[in-house]
């Protein structure tokens, strides 16, 4: 995407997502015309084979908003706050295997890509992790994105559960290296 001298806007229609989280996100990219990827999760990547892993997850898109950076980004669809009894916020989980996944993409496609976990938080109170002017609308629900670049995520993150090898940043590290995705996209 690096090294045209023009960006190109495409116009088909959105791809078929059956996850509300990533086709919130896509429609969001989409108003705002900012040029990505979206990619097929179905397809696993022949790199995998390539590294001795038996899986490589893919990454759910490629965001090239203007400047020096571009985002290989990773979806992580979440309620706020969840839980039905103890209303739990800023709940931030991951596998390591995604961690390493998006680790592994970020060393194939170089330093103008930075990874970066987003977490589409779809807001079921009155509270949300972004301010006002960044909660997103779509299809009756509403969405606060919240990333986080995988070197802070990684760097904070603490063991969740080792039976299903999942991790968490503190709320407290999470609020500190979270930020809306507008500031991602210089907006």
């Amino acid at each position: 995407m690096r090294g045209a001298t023009h960006r190109i806007h495409f116009t088909q229609a959105m791809a078929q997502r059956h996850n509300h989280y990533e086709a919130a996100f896509e429609a969001l990219l989409r108003e705002w015309r900012t040029p990505y990827v979206a990619v097929d999760e179905k397809r696993r990547s022949l790199v995998a084979q390539q590294t001795g892993r038996q899986s490589l997850k893919s990454v759910d898109f490629l965001v090239s908003p203007p400047g020096p950076t571009s985002y290989l980004v990773d979806i992580k669809g979440r309620q706020f706050p969840s839980g039905r009894t103890n209303k739990q916020y800023w709940r931030n989980w991951s596998t390591r295997d995604d961690l390493r996944s998006l680790a592994e993409w970020a060393r194939y496609f170089g330093d103008d890509f930075a990874p970066v976990l987003v977490f589409a938080f779809e807001l079921t109170a009155d509270r949300s992790p972004v301010p006002p002017d960044d909660v997103w609308h779509f299809r009756d629900r509403r969405y606060g994105f919240v990333g986080v670049r995988l070197a802070d995520y990684w760097h904070a993150a603490r063991t969740l559960s080792p039976r299903w090898d999942t991790v968490s940043m503190p709320t407290e590290a999470f609020r500190q290296y979270g930020a809306s995705w507008r500031t991602f996209l210089g907006r």
